[in-house]
This record gives C-alpha cells, sequence and structure tokens, in this order.
C-alpha cells in the first residue's frame, strides 16, 4: 500500500473509533458525497463511456464522471448538438467544477483537399467554422477546439501546401485570440488516417511556431503518435512548448490504457512532473462491452495515475 494511502486510511480508523453514533453517521455521509478519486491530472471521459453505468442522458452521465473524480469532460461533437443540450452541459460542468476539453471546430476534409489547396472558398468555409464555433465554446465555458488542416493536396509541393495551411491558421487565430480561446492542431497517423497532411509532432511544431500565435498550439494525441512516430517522451519534451492538449489511447486497438504496449503511467508521471495543468482526453474506446468493461476504464486509470 503506497504511503499516502496508508496514513489517509489510518487517520479515518483513528477518527471513526473516537466518534460516538450520530458523529459517526453524519461523517459517513460526508464521506459519501466524496469524489471515489482523486486524480493527479485532469483526465476527460466522453459521452458514452459510462452509460451502462450512468444511463442514456448526457447530464446524468457528467454528473457519474465527477462522482468518480474525474475533473474534465470532452466532445468531440458539441458543435453538432442542440444550443439546449449545450448550455445543460455548460451549467453541469459548472456546477461540477470541471474543465471543458476539446471539441472539433470544424468540418474536417477526410478524402480531399481543403486547407492545403490554398483556394479562398474552402478557407472562408473554415473560418466561417472558427466563428461559429466561438459561440459554441462561450457556451460550454471550453478554452480549446480541434482543427484537423484536412487532405493532402498531391498537385502541389508540400511546401506550398504548408504555406496555405499556415495563412489559415493565422487567420483562424486572430479570431480566436480576443476570446482567449486555442485551436490544437491534431497530428494523425498514417495508418487508420492514411492522405492526410498533418501526421507528425514536429511537423505541427513547425506549423505552430510559423503561426506564432496562442491560439494555436498542439494537440498531441499518444496513440496518433506511437504509431506515426513512436519516441514518445522525448518528443513530448522536444514539442513540449508548443503542446496545448493531450489525448489518450493505447496502442493496438485504441482502447483505455494498460490494454496495449504503451506505459502510460511513466507518461502521466512524465506530463505531471513537466507541470502539466491541462485536460488529457480519454479519445478511445472500451475494450470490454457493457457495465463491467466501463468499470475497467475507471480502474485503469486509477492504476496509471498511481505514479507518485
Amino acid at each position: 500500500m503506497k504511503r499516502r494511502s496508508f496514513i489517509q486510511k489510518g487517520a479515518l480508523s483513528g477518527s471513526f473509533l473516537a466518534l460516538g453514533g450520530a458523529e459517526l453517521f453524519a461523517m459517513q455521509n460526508r464521506l459519501a458525497t466524496l469524489p471515489k478519486h482523486q486524480f493527479n491530472l485532469n483526465y476527460a471521459p466522453h459521452l458514452g463511456m459510462f452509460k451502462h453505468l450512468a444511463g442514456e442522458d448526457p447530464i446524468a452521465q457528467l454528473d457519474f464522471m465527477a462522482e468518480q473524480g474525474f475533473t474534465a469532460f470532452e466532445d468531440n461533437d458539441m458543435r453538432n448538438r442542440p444550443v439546449e443540450l449545450q448550455n445543460k452541459i455548460g451549467a453541469a460542468l459548472q456546477k461540477h467544477n470541471m474543465h471543458m476539453g476539446v471539441f472539433v471546430a470544424h468540418k474536417i476534409y477526410w478524402t480531399a483537399p481543403n486547407l492545403t489547396s490554398g483556394k479562398q472558398d474552402l478557407r472562408e468555409e473554415f473560418l466561417a467554422d472558427i466563428k461559429a464555433s466561438i459561440e459554441v465554446a462561450k457556451r460550454v465555458n471550453a478554452k480549446w477546439m480541434t482543427v484537423v488542416p484536412g487532405y493532402v493536396d498531391m498537385t502541389q509541393d508540400i511546401n506550398y501546401q504548408t504555406a496555405h495551411v499556415v495563412e489559415s491558421l493565422k487567420q483562424a487565430s486572430a479570431l480566436l485570440e480576443p476570446h482567449g480561446l486555442t485551436m490544437v492542431l491534431e497530428p494523425l497517423n498514417f495508418f487508420n488516417h492514411p492522405g492526410l497532411f498533418l501526421k507528425e509532432s514536429p511537423q505541427a511544431y513547425q506549423i505552430c511556431k510559423a503561426v506564432d500565435s496562442p491560439a494555436c498550439k498542439i494537440l498531441f494525441d499518444v496513440y496518433h503518435q506511437q504509431i506515426q512516430e513512436g519516441n514518445l517522451i522525448p518528443n513530448i519534451d522536444a514539442c513540449w512548448e508548443e503542446i496545448g492538449y493531450f489525448q489518450m489511447g493505447d496502442n493496438p486497438g485504441r482502447k483505455e490504457p494498460t490494454t496495449g504496449e504503451i506505459n502510460y503511467k511513466n507518461i502521466f508521471k512524465h506530463i505531471y512532473q513537466k507541470g502539466y495543468k491541462g485536460v488529457l482526453g480519454m479519445e478511445h474506446g472500451n475494450s470490454m462491452p457493457g457495465a463491467k468493461g466501463e468499470q475497467a476504464v475507471i480502474d485503469a486509470y486509477v492504476s496509471c495515475d498511481d505514479f507518485l
């Protein structure tokens, strides 16, 4: 047993012995209202991850996440949800003092060039989505939104494509900066997403340096970067000053930590020791179905977070 846990449990046991029946009952009630876990980092589940344990209602799922000790939440589809639900989610997050993680800020082009093309109409479409996402961010008190620059343009040299992307991101940054919002660029691996422009963390680092704005940072998805480039901790260190957000998923399978080859306990410890205070999105599936699988996800994060 860890020394911290032993001291906490010993202190509680001593307190129980010193209390009378009424006082003991009151303390038990107070303890029952505390989160089941006190995580060292802001891990962010998504809707549907705990639907068997919490029910189908989105707000009930948020309540359950908070009860389990999770201090953040992310939702890729937030931009497409009804405004009424966005407002309810924002209120629930505020009630539980939870951080809102990323949502996808724009239409992603998975099989055709958009930002890489340099075409003005596609750039304007992207910027219009960014403007609309600012309003979404206000409703849910979000600070970050995901941007994927889209598919490569095989008719243009990679350097021209990079210049087009950088210009679009500069214009988007000018929209976001007055609101204190940050778009995080997500490199996606070649295996799951062949043909996309942004694939590697050094490439994202170079683009963020070129954009040169606090509104444009890197979304370092550990799952994608394990497949694409590996060397995870050294690449996290090399990109550190431009990383704005993390996401997780184990490999192979893109399920919860402990189901694959990535040593998440060491990665979480490293991120914690570097002083990271942001959100780590749980962008993965559950390795097992039903309530049992959902509990396994919680247990995996409790295990990997036990690094102090």
